[in-house]
């Protein structure tokens, strides 16, 4: 994340990909820092194109009055997918090195099967002195 504030990675105008990786990928956020750390464990299958697939309708917006910014694309579909996988990794295929912006992990292995894989990019927040819930549009949200 830190490449994206330090305008290494611009994610309205760059191509961003999202890529599906299998269980046997342990992430690594102090050493993983581009795709060539990831892309051995990254999952196959029918119709399952390597690399991902881009993300489209990208927007990276700030509010005020919270003090955050939110990253949101289009939902991504990978169409027509026999493929077993447990995290969905960002990066950014624009820039040398493809460097790795954040993952998500499904908490296990998911698995379709001859069908159109759709990941919809809403997200759940609990906070953790309150205990209220936030449910939203985007992909990721960083309070600064």
């Amino acid at each position: 994340m830190g490449k994206v504030f330090s305008k290494q990675i611009d994610w309205v105008n760059d191509t961003i990909k999202v890529a599906l990786v299998k269980s046997t990928y342990t992430p690594n956020q102090d050493t993983h820092d581009e795709w060539a750390d990831v892309s051995a464990n990254e999952a196959t299958g029918t119709g399952y194109t390597a690399g991902g697939v881009a993300l489209s309708s990208k927007t990276l917006t700030y509010n005020s009055s919270n003090n955050w910014w939110t990253f949101d694309a289009a939902d991504t579909t990978f169409p027509n997918v026999t493929v077993t996988f447990r995290y969905a990794v960002f990066y950014d295929d624009s820039v040398s090195g493809k460097p790795l912006i954040a993952y998500l992990d499904f908490g296990s292995s998911q698995s379709a099967s001859a069908e159109d894989l759709k990941i919809t990019w809403d997200y759940f927040y609990q906070d953790p002195d309150s205990g209220s819930t936030t449910t939203d549009s985007g992909i990721l949200r960083v309070q600064v």
